[in-house]
Parts: structure tokens; C-alpha cells; sequence
């Protein structure tokens, strides 16, 4: 019974453990959602604009603001905002059109 309740015992503090991120560590993830968001982009000459905006782990996202120019003929180099949505645990980037926003 002793050892059955001491490996319990040693399972429950192992799972209550929290793993601290470094600043390293999301330093590098900055960087990764960055590429990704940047290699997503429609547009050209492309940039973030400011910094991330980190959802919680329950979401699991980060939000970037993208500008750079948009590069078919007809929009005439017109500047343009992409919004980029980077999923964390995926890695995966999805970007959207985001000119509305009002630039100051």
C-alpha cells in the first residue's frame, strides 16, 4: 500500500509543477510569430506595426498589426493594414485586410 500511495503522491506534485517561460523564451516566440505573419502577407515591403497583442492561453493567440503596400497594379502601390492572427501552439498565421483602422 506504502508504495502505491507514495507514487501517487509523487504524480500529483510532478502535475502541479508550473513550467515558467523564460524571457528568452518569448522572445523566441515573438520572433516565430513575427516570420510567420510577415511570410503570410499579402502585401508588399511589409512591417509590423507596434507590438503583440497576447490573448491567453485559453485562446491561444497573438495578434499583429501588419502595413506595407499593396502590390497588384490597380491599387497603385496604395499603403494597406493586414491584421495577422498567430496561433501558438500550431504555429500557423492567418491574415486579413485590416484598412479600416484609423491611423493617427
Amino acid at each position: 500500500m506504502k508504495p502505491a500511495l507514495l507514487l501517487l503522491a509523487s504524480l500529483a506534485l510532478g502535475i502541479t509543477q508550473a513550467q515558467a517561460s523564460t524571457p528568452q523564451s518569448w522572445k523566441q516566440l515573438d520572433k516565430t510569430a513575427q516570420a510567420a505573419c510577415l511570410k503570410a502577407s499579402q502585401l508588399k515591403d511589409v512591417k509590423t506595426i507596434g507590438n503583440s497583442a497576447r490573448f491567453a492561453d485559453t485562446v491561444g493567440y497573438d495578434a499583429l498589426l501588419l502595413e506595407g503596400r499593396y502590390p497588384q497594379k490597380h491599387m497603385n502601390n496604395r499603403r494597406g493594414t493586414e491584421l495577422c492572427l498567430f496561433h501558438r501552439q500550431s504555429g500557423q498565421a492567418s491574415v486579413t485586410e485590416w484598412d479600416s483602422i484609423e491611423r493617427r
